[in-house]
């Protein structure tokens, strides 16, 4: 059966001056393959490897050349324009795909890039989601402390941030481990901080506490730079300050003004924090 939105190896019956049809054993239902994708020397009875999608008439068509996505896979696109139905993408073909706005999780734009898995709609035509989590796979090779690249596809408050890890596997950032400054669409580099019992990845943007405190004590050093050497709230004030100001949760922010009293490179009042200035150039 020719299965749309698939590659399959469809024989050629018979070449046309429009093109080559291709198909399985009834040729009644063969697809066209234009005449300008026709490999050269190719000829009746030789078997060709084509992708199957619709034309702008909404006809099955043959092309050879290679789709950035296939049927139930996931990729990375960029958007060509975005239209009054939806947007367009470049999958590599023709006819560039559609993202319906309502299967898009926020709203895109020309010249962005997002990650969509490829359905098939109730008209039976290929279209593209950003609802792409019953498409991940929990099968994957990681385990603890190795690191991974993958892309924000939805962030919620109350959970975390969802991560398409290599485009194909499971993972989130817990909320407790999500800092201001991350977004939907956002690709990231990350630390598995487990392998949950389903197979799921947490994941970290941070290195582990005893690697991770340099890089805050800097960045506390940085922020209170900012403020003129001078931080106008320590490490008692709330959580919600410390993550707007510092992009750091509460504990990593104490971890790092720890350190840096320990090195006297700071002293801390009764409402501030202030840089002590002899030891500005050794961290």
């Amino acid at each position: 059966m020719i299965e749309l939105g698939k590659k399959q190896n469809l024989k050629i019956f018979r070449i046309k001056d429009v093109g080559a049809y291709v198909g399985e054993a009834d040729r009644e239902n063969a697809v066209l393959l234009p005449k300008r994708q026709i490999p050269k020397d190719a000829e009746p009875g030789d078997f060709l490897e084509v992708f199957i999608y619709k034309d702008s008439e909404d006809r099955l068509i043959a092309t050879v050349n290679e789709p950035k996505v296939t049927l139930g896979n996931l990729a990375i696109l960029d958007v060509i324009e975005v239209g009054k139905i939806g947007a367009f993408l470049d999958w590599g073909l023709e006819k560039d795909l559609l993202l319906p706005f309502k299967e898009q999780t926020y709203r895109i734009r020309q010249g962005e890039k997002c990650l969509v898995a490829l359905y098939i709609d109730k008209s039976r035509r290929l279209c593209a989601t950003m609802k792409v989590y019953d498409y991940l796979s929990s099968n994957s090779p990681y385990k603890k402390d190795d690191r991974i690249i993958g892309m924000i596809y939805e962030i919620k408050p109350e959970m975390g941030a969802f991560v398409a890890v290599d485009n194909r596997y499971h993972g989130m950032i817990p909320t407790k481990e999500l800092f201001a400054g991350y977004h939907a669409g956002d690709s990231i580099e990350a630390r598995v901080t487990e392998v949950r019992e389903d197979g799921k990845l947490g994941l970290s943007t941070r290195e582990k506490s005893f690697l991770q405190m340099d890089a805050d004590a800097l960045q506390v050093l940085t922020v209170i730079d900012t403020f003129g050497g001078v931080l106008p709230f320590t490490d008692k004030s709330s959580p919600e300050v410390i993550e707007r100001e510092l992009n750091l949760s509460k504990n990593a922010f104490k971890r790092a003004v720890g350190r840096l009293l320990k090195e006297k490179k700071i002293k801390i009042t009764e409402k501030t924090i202030e840089r002590l200035p002899t030891d500005k150039s050794n961290l």
